[in-house]
């Protein structure tokens, strides 16, 4: 009984000695792992950073009135056309298609057998090509010959550059001075303002400042009313 009772003390105090070798172990473990966590965070919190500093900048913006093409002569742009490049290429597919109808009448005439028929035939197939060869670009040249591509404003001189499209394609130019400008009396479905006789077509809406457009067309200046030059004017008519 007495050795049964010293064994089991053995194995209990064994046990104690484990355990607590045991919890020594983790408690290690723990303090290691603490250790080097505690020591990284010092790291992060202790590493060093640079502070970058960013000198005064100041945006500036550039805004320009004139393009390329435009010379200094003419002065301040003041109107683009939005539909120019509309207008251009209608021209020009109007031409291509006239000159590539002249350019087929003759294939046609021999492979249809009328150029052997009686002149008066020949006479009326040629009336109706043509007609519809060279009345269509003509009609479409009448048209848009006053649209103004372009406008110009010299305020030193107070004139005028408008830029048009002539029946060549190429760019025409036409200078005039804002007392040369006439509105008509009725207004016109392709003409907003005379300028030396010429017609002149613009859209009030795509002027950049009003003001252009008013000084333009001379609603700026002071309106006098009197009865005797209406009644004066009215004796004359």
């Amino acid at each position: 009984m007495f050795r049964l009772t010293t064994c089991c003390r053995h194995s209990l105090a064994l046990s104690r000695a484990r355990l607590s070798l045991a919890g020594s172990r983790s408690a290690a473990v723990y303090g290691l792992l603490s250790g080097k966590e505690g020591h990284g965070s010092a790291r992060r919190s202790c590493a060093p950073y640079t502070q970058i500093i960013l000198p005064n900048v100041t945006s500036v913006r550039c805004f320009g009135t004139s393009p390329v093409s435009g010379n200094y002569e003419d002065g301040r742009l003041i109107y683009t056309g939005n539909l120019a490049k509309s207008v251009l290429g209608i021209k020009f597919f109007s031409y291509s298609t006239s000159i590539f109808s002249i350019c087929l009448m003759p294939y046609i005439m021999l492979k249809s057998g009328i150029s052997v028929d009686s002149l008066a035939l020949k006479i009326a197939f040629i009336s109706v090509v043509g007609f519809f060869t060279f009345v269509t670009p003509v009609t479409l040249h009448l048209i848009t010959k006053g649209y103004v591509v372009r406008l110009y404003h010299n305020a030193e001189t107070d004139t005028y550059t408008a830029v048009t499209y002539n029946a060549l394609l190429s760019e025409k130019r036409t200078v005039f001075h804002q007392k040369d400008v006439e509105i008509p009396g009725v207004s016109k479905m392709f003409t907003t303002f005379y300028a030396q006789k010429k017609s002149m077509l613009v859209n009030p809406m795509l002027f950049g400042n009003p003001y252009d457009y008013n000084h333009l067309m001379g609603y700026d200046k002071p309106f006098t009313f009197s009865p005797e030059e209406l009644s004066q004017s009215s004796e004359d008519k």
